[in-house]
């Protein structure tokens, strides 16, 4: 009977022992834990209906009945010094976003690498959106969900280096090297290369950028800037110039009636000079121009957002189907950001 207690008193010192070991390493674990870096996922999806077969010159939106957006995968590590963002894009909105792209590199809409050198200043090299105009690839940032022909017309991303720099006081100022526009992988033979500079300030309720592209026989000023005027009303602006291209200006206005119901307006002159809005050979016209207006809804139903839209654009010359120089258009959007 002796042996017995015995054995069971070993057991169940074994058993403490043993448990105790398993706390200090489940312990040791969620230490480990704490300190390894973080990867976030995030991006979104957007699908949509048009109800013409004729669409206006401008990026996305533009296929005829139930047509498809775009997946938007976007992997980042942010560590306390440097951190890096792969974005993928997948879809007919992706393919456009990329146009200049191949091989694999079709589907990549930015990668690039960042080192915070100081609080003040960071480093980022690679391939990343544009600092220019007021619209984005993403359908999550903007409120209407067809785009302008400013940010149509103007590049979409730049591979090179940029430092962003604080100055104080809401001032801010970004300086680059990139390569020719759009061109991702490489820089092709020949060209030259593109500087850029962004003068940017911010305040409480919303701030104002003054942005710069320029290379050897070409230059592009953008002005963008908004505001919150009231808790519940937006107003926003952009203005361009490229040199042999194009030039135009839009304002945004915005009104939230709930946190899940908002409305907004669009108007947009678009002057062409060059670049071939709609596919005309405009070295044979003088002072083409299309106004652009857009009236969407953004109802927020979760991480969805629901965007029906009403469009008019005019266009100086007949440039939407046969002898038509406007088009009245409307489409559904269904955007799911994560």
């Amino acid at each position: 009977m002796k042996r017995i207690y015995f054995l069971m008193a070993v057991c169940c010192l074994i058993l403490t022992v043993n448990q105790s070991f398993a706390q200090d390493e489940i312990l040791i674990i969620e230490e480990e834990t704490v300190v390894l870096p973080f990867l976030s996922l995030s991006g979104s999806v957007d699908t949509y209906f048009r109800s013409t077969a004729e669409a206006p010159g401008t990026s996305f939106a533009n296929l005829n009945g139930f047509s498809l957006g775009m997946v938007n995968l976007i992997a980042a590590h942010e560590g306390e010094k440097v951190g890096f963002v792969g974005d993928l894009v997948f879809g007919p909105r992706g393919t456009e976003a990329v146009f200049n792209s191949v091989g694999s590199s079709n589907i990549v809409n930015q990668l690039y690498a960042y080192y915070n050198v100081t609080d003040n200043v960071k480093l980022t090299i690679g391939n990343f959106n544009t600092f220019l105009g007021y619209e984005v690839i993403s359908p999550t940032a903007n409120f209407n969900y067809s785009t302008s022909y400013m940010f149509s017309y103007g590049p979409f991303s730049h591979t090179g280096l940029k430092a962003d720099i604080g100055i104080g006081e809401g001032l801010s100022l970004m300086l680059g090297v990139f390569n020719n526009t759009d061109f991702t992988e490489f820089q092709p033979d020949g060209d030259d290369y593109y500087g850029g500079a962004q003068l940017g300030y911010e305040f409480d309720s919303g701030g104002a950028w003054l942005n710069f592209l320029v290379t050897d026989g070409f230059y592009q000023i953008d002005l963008t800037a908004g505001a919150d005027v009231t808790d519940n009303i937006y107003v926003g602006v952009n203005a361009t110039t490229a040199q042999d291209n194009f030039a135009g200006a839009a304002g945004y206005l915005q009104l939230a009636t709930s946190d899940s119901f908002k409305v907004g307006a669009r108007v947009e002159y678009f002057v062409d000079n060059g670049v071939n809005v709609n596919g005309l050979d405009f070295t044979q016209l003088e002072d083409y121009n299309v106004l652009d207006f857009t009236l969407s809804a953004n109802y927020t139903v979760g991480n969805l957002t629901i965007i029906p839209e009403f469009r008019i654009d005019t266009a100086s010359e007949d440039v939407f189907g046969v002898d038509d120089s406007s088009l009245t258009s409307f489409l559904l959007a269904a955007v799911y950001g994560f």
